[in-house]
């Protein structure tokens, strides 16, 4: 397991039967890939002075270096040392580093504005948690893995630690649920508390070997034959095991279109429909609520010996058939949690978008893509 990414916003609403959702344990993990339904970042007009060759990008002024990219980019290919089956391929995954880093510069500074920067007490209680769970040999041996230093690490534990103090601070402090709110909620949507058979309440991050014109998540991120596919779904796994959220990754790099923009949210499943598919059903009984599945094949109809992708899955939790009433606890705090993250969303959304508005944003990387290729 490679120290990989890591992120800090929320999981997108999920569907709202009795939902518990339990996070992964904390491991040890890395870059702050936060959860910003952030669109492709600000176009770029005017002459632009020369620049270092080592400066990607700039933020207000505030330099994102090469090195940083390189090592978003083999993040994003998990950490290893093969390229894309192409240099435009190779090209677009960049790209898409390059953005992330920039939102992620954007919101930054924006913290840095409002003095809520972590300070380096935060930062050593947070690695001393990370530690936590291995011995010095186990750690450092990540580190190694990973190709990430002390450094590295420090640094992007602060960035995350200060993006979560502001979101803390702008967004989900302004967020309201009343109990009056919870009760007209559960009146016009009593019908979906009512079980007839037991259910199971998924997640699912797939990725598929099939081309497809419209990449469907955050990140326009699509594997276009097996081996990308192979890769880039452990690459996925990979950033689960260092304590990323599972919403997030969804969102920016799932395949499935039904799911993807809702952090991967299947609903709820029926028993009955799962058995469909003996081994998967097999696997997901034996998870605990809050856990996941190894990679598992993906084929198009039970006779197939060829995958034609792969998926991770969620269990969020596991209900048994019958009506849940409203003055049941459970039945009011996820109808809570529906409605704070489906307002606590919707306020980000707009929340990045001013952030962008009111910044510069150089992207010299892909300036240079477009004077290269545009000819």
């Amino acid at each position: 397991m490679n120290l990989i990414t890591a992120s800090l916003a929320p999981s997108a609403p999920v569907s709202p039967i009795l939902v518990f959702r339990t996070r992964p344990a904390s491991r040890l993990w890395l870059r702050a890939g936060i959860s910003l339904a952030l669109l492709p970042a600000l176009y770029l007009t005017g002459c632009k002075p020369t620049h270092n060759a080592n400066v990607v990008a700039t933020v207000n002024g505030h330099a994102i270096m090469r090195a940083d990219l390189d090592k978003a980019y083999a993040a994003a290919i998990g950490g290893t040392p093969q390229d894309a089956s192409t240099p435009e391929q190779g090209d677009t995954l960049r790209l898409n580093a390059l953005r992330q880093l920039i939102d992620e510069e954007i919101v930054e500074q924006r913290a840095a504005k409002m003095n809520l920067t972590a300070t380096n007490e935060d930062v050593d209680a947070k690695l001393l948690e990370m530690k936590a769970p291995y011995t010095e040999d186990q750690f450092n041996q990540q580190m190694r893995d990973g190709k990430y230093t002390l450094e590295d690490l420090r640094r992007n534990i602060r960035r995350t630690l200060t993006i979560g103090k502001l979101l803390n601070k702008e967004i989900n402090s302004k967020v309201t649920v009343t109990d009056a709110d919870i009760t007209s909620y559960y009146n016009q949507h009593k019908s979906e508390f009512n079980l007839i058979e037991p259910v199971y309440h998924l997640a699912q991050i797939q990725v598929t070997n099939q081309p497809s014109a419209q990449p469907t998540n955050l990140q326009g991120s699509k594997a276009t034959n097996d081996d990308e596919a192979r890769k880039k779904i452990q690459a996925l796994r990979n950033r689960l095991e260092t304590g990323e959220d599972f919403g997030t990754i969804a969102m920016n790099f799932s395949e499935r279109p039904e799911t993807a923009s809702s952090g991967g949210d299947m609903g709820f499943v029926t028993e009955s429909s799962m058995k469909g598919d003996p081994a998967t059903y097999n696997t997901i009984t034996r998870l605990k609520n809050g856990q996941i599945t190894e990679i598992l094949p993906l084929y198009a109809d039970p006779t197939s010996k060829a995958p034609v992708g792969y998926s991770i899955y969620k269990l969020i939790s596991r209900e048994p058939a019958g009506q849940r009433d409203l003055n049941d606890p459970r039945v009011q705090q996820n109808i809570r949690q529906q409605l704070h993250e489906g307002r606590s969303q919707l306020l980000k959304n707009a929340y990045f978008e001013m952030l962008r508005d009111q910044s510069k944003v150089e992207n010299f990387f892909a300036e240079q893509i477009f004077k290269n290729d545009a000819h």
